[in-house]
């Protein structure tokens, strides 16, 4: 566990910092000139935003349902966004938002978009993109990820309102998320600030999006601390800036009992209502059919959840081939019918629910989480940090990053040999999980050869190309728990750091963990980096190996496993695969065979 304390000079290099009074004002003065503007859902319900139609469903006790679309193709996009209402509500049904993905290469600065590598998503290049999308359907939109936490959060915050967005996210984002090529955070976060004050400047109560999965708690190992983060963001949206924050949750929440726990805790909370609970998408790991277990199983803790215990939040049925590629309309609408028919059932099964354990581990998370806020603003103002400056404490959460957090604050006692150096008051699913994984992993290699690599001195570079970095830790647990050394080449990292990072560590091998989109340019990029330094070892990446080639009509990512090959990479399907490529760099004699 790292007890060294912080200090201002880490946290702070520069001499000036902006000052966060003139951008505060800055955005609030936005506000005369940009407001929400008409969409099609405000005024089909007759509501100012989308927090008062929430509010409504909640006291009718309607359940709420969440869909996501947002394909390269803009005429896609569009036809699905009116396409899948319809089809859904001919029949009966019902959907209450869109959360649109937008391509990442959205968070860079309009006017420096171009010649920027690009990922799967919709790219909207003026401002009239976003209100015609909204015109197509009377559906809330909900523009989540790359606008708030981004170089372009003011801009993107600006076209979103105009075009009715009443949620606006995603926060998470700016404490993990690193856009390739820029490395300015402090405009990154003077952006972010004057964007949420415009938000907060609205006569209408507009919801600042949290996806906590795509922030801190997708790194914690105690639970607590995820519900920590979550009373740390609210301190500075709500208590420093005045707008209304929002949560998400859900992705990486795989364990029925906290998944149903965090819901509870959160309903105890005074504030917004949220926006909507990701669906478990670290279950989808079989065929289409076998994810149909995955699907029913955490929709049916979300539903009867919201059913118990109103927040808000939307529940999201994902695609049965998420795990794969991005989904195409028809499977969006099948996912949703699934969930509807779900939700007829909920009232003759709460009634099954046991909620004492729920209940308890629910008070946990609260405690633990106001002891976690209570020492993160303690440590960081001993540390010089101005906890009442909103610019000054954002930027240091995103400096310090997630572990170190956890390591030096966190609720759970000391203890070296747990993650993070902490007995965590409730372990993290996915944590759990990504360990047991490893252990597997271990264990299929012989005592001899175990013993060989952890005394051949092997080095290991280990980077992720995005924020879903469970593949990154998972070869990490398995690298440490076979005594070789890793070299953290991090998330988002430039291939000219990873190459750098390479040769003076003086690395075996590169490991590369990716999640969607960008596995071949970045394979290339990291290749072409190392040869401009002179290096020449094995690089191998895993996870989801897709990309949308260019000039597609389709706007789904290809499988691209073949052409990382003839890039000179080594793609593996499996975590396990990596420890054929570390016994190939011993000597013969201590290979041997896998058990």
């Amino acid at each position: 566990m790292i007890d060294r304390e912080l200090t201002h000079a880490e946290i702070f290099p520069e001499e000036r910092l902006p000052d966060p009074v003139s951008l505060i004002e800055k955005g609030r003065q936005k506000a005369r000139d940009v407001t929400i503007g008409p969409c099609a859902f405000l005024d089909h319900h007759g509501v100012a935003c989308e927090a008062e139609y929430k509010r409504r469903a909640m006291a009718a006790g309607d359940l709420m349902f969440h869909a996501q679309i947002g394909f390269r193709d803009p005429n896609k996009t569009l036809e699905a966004y009116g396409g899948i209402y319809r089809a859904l509500t001919q029949g009966g049904g019902r959907l209450d938002r869109f959360g649109i993905c937008l391509d990442w290469s959205m968070g860079y600065p309009a006017a420096q978009r171009q010649g920027r590598p690009r990922g799967t998503g919709l790219l909207m290049n003026a401002e009239s993109d976003f209100a015609a999308l909204t015109a197509m359907a009377p559906v809330a939109p909900h523009f989540g990820d790359f606008v708030l936490g981004m170089p372009a959060a003011l801009e993107n915050t600006q076209a979103a309102l105009k075009a009715g967005a009443t949620a606006i996210g995603n926060l998470g984002q700016y404490f993990t998320f690193r856009l390739p090529g820029w490395e300015d955070d402090v405009a990154t976060t003077t952006a972010t600030l004057e964007a949420l004050a415009l938000i907060a400047a609205q006569p209408e109560k507009v919801l600042v999006h949290s996806n906590l999965d795509d922030g801190f708690a997708a790194l914690f190992a105690d639970l607590a601390c995820s519900f920590g983060a979550v009373l740390l963001e609210r301190y500075i949206v709500e208590d420093l800036l005045g707008a209304s924050l929002s949560h998400c949750y859900g992705h990486t929440f795989s364990e029925p009992l906290s998944r149903l726990a965090f819901q509870r805790a959160l309903a105890q909370q005074p504030g917004a209502p949220g926006t909507m609970v990701y669906g478990n998408t670290t279950l989808y790991r079989g065929d289409g059919s076998e994810n149909y277990a995955a699907l029913c199983s955490y929709l049916s803790i979300d539903l009867i959840a919201q059913h118990l215990a109103p927040t808000g939040h939307a529940v999201n049925p994902v695609p049965l081939t998420e795990a794969s590629r991005i989904p195409d309309r028809d499977e969006v609408v099948m996912a949703q019918k699934v969930g509807q028919r779900l939700a007829e059932r909920v009232p003759d099964w709460a009634g099954l629910i046991d909620l004492a354990a729920a209940d308890r581990q629910a008070a946990t998370l609260i405690q633990g989480g106001m002891l976690f806020k209570d020492r993160v603003l303690a440590g960081l103002g001993a540390a010089g940090v101005d906890t009442q400056n909103p610019l000054e404490l954002l930027l240091a959460l995103r400096r310090v990053g997630a572990r170190r957090l956890e390591e030096l604050f966190g609720p759970g006692a000391p203890n070296a040999d747990r993650p993070r150096g902490r007995q965590a008051l409730i372990p993290t699913t996915e944590i759990r999980d990504l360990e047991s994984r490893a252990k597997s992993v271990i264990d299929a290699l012989t005592p001899d050869q175990r013993t060989a690599l952890a005394g051949a001195n092997l080095s290991v570079c280990v980077c992720a190309t995005d924020v879903h970095e469970y593949g990154k830790i998972l070869l990490e647990e398995i690298l440490k728990g076979l005594g070789v050394t890793t070299l953290d080449g991090g998330i988002h990292s430039e291939p000219a750091a990873i190459a750098a990072l390479v040769k003076a560590g003086r690395a075996d091998l590169v490991a590369i963990s990716t999640y969607n989109g960008i596995a071949l340019d970045y394979l290339t990029a990291v290749k072409q980096a190392l040869q401009a330094e002179g290096l020449d070892l094995p690089v191998l990446i895993g996870g989801r190996l897709n990309q949308i080639p260019e000039h597609s009509n389709t706007s789904l990512p290809m499988d691209v496993t073949a052409e990382i090959a003839a890039a000179g990479g080594i793609a593996c399907a499996e975590a396990d695969q990596l420890l054929d490529h570390l016994l190939a760099l011993l000597p013969d004699q201590d290979r041997g065979a896998k058990t």
